[in-house]
C-alpha cells in the first residue's frame, strides 16, 4: 500500500512537472511538454552549478549535448560522411556517392543561440544527410565557435571565412559542386548567421562564385524590440521563451547578464536613446511590416525614457551584423532569393514576417513558409525519437523548395 502511494505521488508530482498550458493549435502538445521538461531540468541543472561555480551553464548545457546527440561521422551506402574544416573552420561533409555530374552545394549553419550545439549532433547529421541524399547535393555543416568563450564577432567571422571557402574555386572543384547553384542555410542563430553572410557577400565581387540562394529557418534577426507581436504572444511557450533568448543575446555580445532586464522592457531602444534613430526604428516597426492577422490584438511597447548606459555598454546591438534586419535597402536588395521558415508559436516569428517584407520591399523574390501548429525548433524534431508531425512536413517542404529552386 504504501508502495503504491509513493508511486501515485512520485506519478503526480512528475505530471505537474511536465505539464504545461499550451496554445490549442500547437502541433501534438504532450510530446512537446515532455521535450520542454528535459529541456527546463538541464536548464534548470546548469543553473544550479552555475551559481555554484562549478562550471558556466553553457558548458554543462553542452556536455549534456555532447553525451547524448553528438555522433561519429558513418557513411551509409547512398551518403559519405567526412569531417573536415572549411577556411580553418570545423565542417561536417555530406557527399552523394556515386555519378560525375556537378552537384548543387548547400552550407548549413546549425542553431543553439550562439552558444550550444554542432552540426555533429544527431538530428543535424540526419537533416544534413537527408538533404544530400534527396537533393543529390554536397551539404557542409559548419561547426563555428560558441559563446561564451567566442563572442562577436567570432561566429560571424567563422561563418564568413567558412562561406568564403565554401564558394572558392577550390573547394568547389574538389568536391565536383556546380558554382552556379550553391545556398547558404541555416536555423535559429544559424538562420541569422546565414542572413548575415548572404548580406556581406552578396558585395563582394572578388569572389568566383555567389550563393543562388538564402534559406532561413525560424532566424533570430534583431535584439532592440522584445515585444513585437510573437514575443508578446509565445513568452511562455516552449521550447525558446522570451527571456532565455534575450540571455542568447547578451552572451552573444559578449555583454553583462544582469541588463536581462533592461532589454525584456525595452529600456534599451526608449525614445530618448539618440542611437537609435528614427530610420533604425522604421526597420522594425512591425505595425507596418507585419500582415494584420499577426499583430492581432498586441500593442507597441515603447519607453519615453529608459536606460541610457545600456547602448554604450552594448553598441553591438545596433550592428547590421549581428541583426541582419537592420540592413539598408540596398544590401538587401543584392542579396539572393530567399526562403523564410516561420512558426505561429514561436518567439522569433515576427523577425522572420518582417524580413520577408523588408526583402520583398528591397526587390527580393521571397517565399515565406509559415506553420500555423509549428513552434521554434520544431524542424530538427524530424526523427526518432522525437519526432513531430510539424517537425516532419516543415522538413519535407523545406528540402522540396530547395529541390525546386537550387
Amino acid at each position: 500500500m504504501r508502495l503504491r502511494l509513493a508511486g501515485a505521488v512520485l506519478l503526480s508530482a512528475a505530471a505537474y512537472y511536465v505539464y504545461l498550458p499550451l496554445p490549442s493549435g500547437v502541433s501534438e502538445p504532450w510530446k512537446l511538454m515532455l521535450l520542454d521538461a528535459l529541456f527546463r531540468s538541464f536548464m534548470q541543472a546548469s543553473d544550479v552549478a552555475h551559481a555554484l561555480g562549478v562550471c558556466h551553464r553553457v558548458h554543462l548545457l553542452n556536455q549534456v549535448v555532447s553525451w547524448v546527440e553528438v555522433i561519429e561521422a558513418r557513411s551509409c551506402p547512398a551518403v559519405h560522411v567526412t569531417d573536415s574544416t572549411l577556411g580553418g573552420v570545423p565542417a561536417r561533409v555530406f557527399q552523394p556517392k556515386g555519378g560525375k555530374q556537378l552537384r548543387r552545394g548547400v552550407l548549413y549553419f546549425h542553431g543553439g543561440g550562439w552558444a550550444l550545439g554542432s552540426g555533429r549532433m544527431r538530428s543535424y547529421d540526419l537533416l544534413c544527410r537527408k538533404m544530400a541524399k534527396d537533393l543529390d547535393a554536397v551539404v557542409m555543416s559548419v561547426d563555428y565557435r560558441l559563446a561564451p568563450e567566442a563572442v562577436f564577432p567570432d561566429q560571424y567571422h567563422d561563418a564568413l571565412a567558412a562561406s568564403r571557402s565554401f564558394l572558392s574555386s577550390q573547394v568547389l572543384k574538389r568536391y565536383s559542386i556546380d558554382p552556379e547553384r550553391v545556398c547558404v542555410s541555416g536555423d535559429s542563430a544559424g538562420g541569422n548567421l546565414a542572413a548575415a553572410v548572404a548580406q556581406e557577400l552578396s558585395s563582394d565581387r572578388s569572389l568566383t562564385a555567389s550563393f543562388k540562394l538564402q534559406a532561413l529557418i525560424y532566424p533570430v534577426l534583431q535584439a532592440l524590440d522584445f515585444y513585437t507581436p510573437s514575443y508578446q504572444q509565445n513568452q511562455a511557450v516552449p521550447i525558446l521563451y522570451r527571456p532565455v533568448m534575450a540571455r542568447f543575446w547578451l552572451q552573444y555580445l559578449g555583454a553583462d547578464a544582469s541588463l536581462e532586464p533592461l532589454l525584456l522592457a525595452n529600456n534599451h531602444t526608449s525614445l530618448d536613446q539618440p542611437a537609435v534613430s528614427a530610420s533604425t526604428r522604421s526597420k522594425l516597426d512591425w505595425t507596418a511590416l507585419l500582415p494584420a492577422e499577426r499583430r492581432k490584438r498586441f500593442r507597441p511597447v515603447v519607453k519615453e525614457t529608459g536606460s541610457p548606459g545600456v547602448m554604450g555598454e552594448v553598441p553591438e546591438l545596433m550592428d547590421v551584423r549581428a541583426a541582419p534586419l537592420l540592413a539598408e535597402p540596398g544590401v538587401l536588395g543584392r542579396t539572393p532569393k530567399a526562403y523564410v521558415m516561420t512558426c505561429e508559436f514561436d518567439v522569433l516569428r515576427d523577425d522572420g514576417l518582417m524580413y520577408v517584407r523588408r526583402l520583398q520591399d528591397a526587390g527580393v523574390t521571397v517565399t515565406s513558409d509559415h506553420y500555423e501548429d509549428g513552434f521554434h525548433g520544431c524542424m530538427v524534431f524530424a526523427f526518432l525519437p522525437v519526432m513531430s508531425s510539424v517537425g516532419q512536413r516543415s522538413m519535407n517542404n523545406y528540402i522540396r523548395w530547395l529541390d525546386q529552386n537550387l
